[in-house]
């Protein structure tokens, strides 16, 4: 089975943008289950610029949602994570200025940290992922440094899907990837700019068992409504 993670940041983004409450991002989490998700990310970002700690609070006491919490490979992070006890987390890089993020996890360079949290994590049986580009040596790091899945950044396929180029070098890239991954025992996930089209390419990628999309879900939402826009990609991830 292939499973779809709904990222709600940007009904945080939106309810920030008034300074007010509403539209609340716990609800968008419940509707997006009912409607067929499997699991939901948030992204609680340093700087708090959508997802706040409050909102961790309230998803992660929602025990029928399987709540996938991004974040940064830090202690304070660390911590906070261990508080709420999300069933899921993915490490992520994270620059303050940045609109999105860029690129995966820069292993070699953070890999003690990086080691520790997924010890920690593993002790309350909380399934880390690594956040990474498409490159066997991430690949390999991501296998000595415990992890037991990994999430390959598709922002670059995404982008020339998006402008109309050829992608074929990258969609073999991910797809080598991927079937690295599963020779190694990783489970293997993908993420980030994804849409219809694209999700349709990498769905003939039969070593990806996840993938998780929130800023085209929430944005197409606004046309077609949540419902049906979690219904379409369910249909993608069937065929």
């Amino acid at each position: 089975m292939i499973n779809l993670g709904v990222n709600i940041d940007h009904v945080a983004t939106i309810r920030n943008a008034r300074g007010e409450d509403h539209p609340y991002p716990y609800l968008a989490a419940k509707d997006a289950i009912k409607y067929g998700a499997n699991s939901i990310t948030i992204h609680l970002r340093e700087d708090r610029r959508h997802i706040n700690d409050n909102d961790l609070r309230k998803i992660s006491s929602l025990k029928k949602i399987p709540l996938n919490l991004e974040m940064a490979a830090n202690h304070k992070m660390l911590k906070i994570a261990l508080k709420n006890k999300p069933n899921f987390v993915c490490l992520v890089p994270e620059k303050r200025k940045e609109v999105t993020t860029e690129g995966g996890l820069n292993l070699k360079k953070n890999k003690i940290i990086i080691k520790k949290i997924i010890r920690s994590l593993n002790k309350y049986k909380i399934r880390t992922s690594l956040f990474i580009n498409p490159s066997i040596k991430d690949i390999q790091f991501a296998k000595y440094l415990g992890s037991k899945c990994i999430e390959i950044h598709t922002g670059k396929i995404s982008s020339l899907v998006k402008k109309n180029k050829k992608y074929k070098k990258e969609f073999n890239k991910i797809k080598n990837c991927a079937v690295f991954a599963r020779s190694l025992n990783l489970e293997v996930h993908a993420g980030h700019g994804l849409d219809y089209k694209t999700t349709k390419i990498l769905k003939k990628i039969s070593q990806i068992t996840e993938y998780n999309i929130g800023h085209f879900i929430i944005g197409e939402s606004i046309h077609y409504g949540l419902k049906n826009t979690i219904k379409t990609f369910k249909k993608i991830l069937k065929k």
